[in-house]
């Protein structure tokens, strides 16, 4: 199962990777490259800063990621930013300086605070105005691997965001010998807003894997000419298009690793013989990634911050905003951290060496795939369409649809979810490899909080892609009016994807607790996939008093309204 039948040796030429060892540190602060990887605490390029108290500074500076030079949104003038080490049960005093001509701001992203330190502008504070200095204080409640990332305009997209580790009280519950952080990113050299309009007018405009004729001669060839055509047909009329994975590709998106595109080739170096954790992030602005070290199962042991039941996979997938920890156990002297993107138009990769200088064959990207019908209908895919097919319906939840989802911000709804939780995605279904689902998760400890909910709130994530709109129960932003929870209250939160694109649902302030299909609790995480099509359950405790912000993670879906405020009062 771990056996990579096509793989390739990259020959990468050394102008490349001067400017990927020049853009992992923004051209200051990079660290000495003889420097052995083991020194530095995080295993990563970026600075380290432990302790209490810190200093941060937001600015610009020179990077050069692709061969042309950009600026790029710094802090203390490297991107990735600096990693933080805190411990639980310390009060950490954060002091922001903002050197940009424009407002910015830090979220700390899955961080359990006082709402007013939070970090969203406009929802729990002003944010950080240009030349001035901002103090974020409170207590770390909670252990594990989070990070933050600026929550104004695109900045994030720009370079502002990095890792945060935090130290349990009681002492480290997983033990490992090394420890690397794995902090996944993108970036274009294009100014993201205008990828946005690009998008705006043009909403394939990126798609790499448009069909073509070849594709509907293959179809004919396998499926004979009627079902070609139908085939064809069927998604003509619904003007989608069943290779959209992503709104934005290698295109204009160069992959990176610990600031490090792929010919600059990030390492993290073990000893022979050591227990290695990894601590994969996804600061990715707008990707997902499929996660894989050729030659080494991966154990993975905690997600979103949280400790899970040990669970032992070849390949997981994560979207923005989520963290998974995993250990592996090195034998060979080099592995490649091969991290390709859901639609598959390119990758990062990294290398794990117990040496300098070496590296690994790096995999060929798999083939992408298309969403299939399941995709697209749910629980509909494969039934008797007559209206007869009564008993195929017994189970199926009730859907309510609201009237705003029958506006011009929704091209499509679906009457018929899928709710299974043990579903890789499309494009890892039936690989060969064992990957990782939501079913295979169980955090250590069980569900926080026993009661049974009080009441239940339901959210239909919803968008239109020919005029590229994102909303929730079809109403963006700007026409929405704040979701309200009781303090204390116990509630159902139900998911409901009417897109056919997958959505990193963030809910600030609170912990999720996803629930099987049997109502039964899961996994506590903050950040949480919905797949196309698909509806899932999960718990919240309104424990955080305040104005908290509800969000797609995928930023141009959430600039183009996929938001919510949440009052917990």
């Amino acid at each position: 199962m771990l056996a990579e039948t096509e793989t390739e040796i990259v020959s990468v030429p050394r102008r490349r990777v001067v400017q990927g060892l020049v853009a992992g540190g923004a051209l200051l602060g990079l660290p000495s490259l003889s420097e052995p990887a083991w020194a530095q605490p995080t295993g990563g390029d970026a600075p380290l800063l432990a302790g209490t108290e810190f200093d941060l500074v937001v600015g610009e500076s020179p990077v050069n990621f692709t061969g042309r030079p950009r600026l790029a949104t710094t802090i203390n003038g490297v991107s990735p930013a600096p990693t933080l080490r805190w411990r639980e049960g310390d009060t950490v005093t954060i002091r922001v300086t903002n050197r940009l001509s424009e407002p910015t701001s830090i979220h700390w992203h899955g961080i359990l605070l006082p709402h007013s330190m939070d970090g969203v502008p406009c929802i729990s504070f002003d944010g950080i105005a240009a030349g001035t200095t901002f103090t974020y204080q409170f207590k770390v409640r909670q252990n594990g691997t989070y990070w933050y990332h600026s929550h104004s305009g695109m900045q994030e997209q720009t370079g502002m965001y990095g890792a945060i580790i935090i130290e349990p009280a009681a002492g480290e519950h997983i033990k490992a010998d090394c420890d690397h952080v794995v902090l996944l990113a993108d970036w274009t050299d294009e100014n993201p807003m205008r990828v946005l309009a690009k998008i705006k007018a043009e909403s394939d405009y990126y798609n790499m894997n448009r069909p073509t004729l070849l594709d509907f001669f293959r179809d004919v060839g396998r499926e004979g000419l009627a079902a070609a055509l139908d085939k064809r047909r069927m998604w003509n009329q619904m003007r989608m298009n069943p290779t959209d994975l992503a709104d934005v590709s290698a295109q204009t998106l160069t992959y990176l690793m610990n600031g490090a595109p792929p010919e600059a080739n990030w390492t993290g170096l073990f000893r022979p013989g050591e227990t290695v954790r990894l601590r994969f992030i996804n600061g990715a602005a707008n990707t997902f990634y499929d996660v894989r070290i050729p030659g080494l199962e991966l154990t993975v042991v905690a997600a979103d911050g949280q400790n899970v039941k040990p669970v032992t996979v070849d390949e997981f997938r994560f979207g923005p905003g989520e963290t998974y920890d995993v250990l592996v156990k090195p034998a060979a002297d080099a592995y490649t951290i091969f991290a390709q993107t859901m639609d598959r138009s390119g990758f990062a990769r990294g290398t794990l060496a117990s040496q300098a200088g070496l590296t690994a064959a790096v995999p060929v990207p798999d083939a992408p795939q298309w969403l299939s019908m399941s995709d697209m209908m749910g629980g509909m895919e494969g039934m008797d369409h007559s209206g007869h097919d009564m008993a195929a319906m017994e189970g199926m939840p009730a859907v309510r649809h609201a009237r705003t989802e029958y506006g011009p911000s929704t091209d499509m709804r679906v009457d018929m979810p899928r709710t299974n939780l043990d579903d890789p995605g499309v494009g890892l279904r039936d690989n060969g490899r064992r990957v990782l689902t939501y079913a295979d998760l169980v955090t250590l400890g069980g569900s926080m909080d026993l009661r049974e909910p009080e009441r239940e709130i339901e959210l239909h994530l919803t968008g239109n892609m020919e005029r590229y709109t994102w909303s929730i129960d079809g109403v963006e932003f700007g026409e929405s009016t704040p979701i309200h929870f009781h303090y204390g209250e116990r509630l159902r939160v139900i998911y409901h994807n009417d897109t056919m694109m997958t959505h990193p649902m963030h809910l600030h302030g609170m912990w999720c607790e996803l629930e099987n299909e049997d109502g039964a609790f899961q996994v506590r995480k903050h950040t949480i996939n919905v797949q196309p099509a698909q509806r899932v359950s999960l718990l919240v405790t309104a424990d955080a008093p305040g104005r908290w912000a509800w969000h797609c993670h995928l930023m141009l879906h959430m600039d183009s309204g996929m938001f919510r405020e949440v009052v917990v009062a």
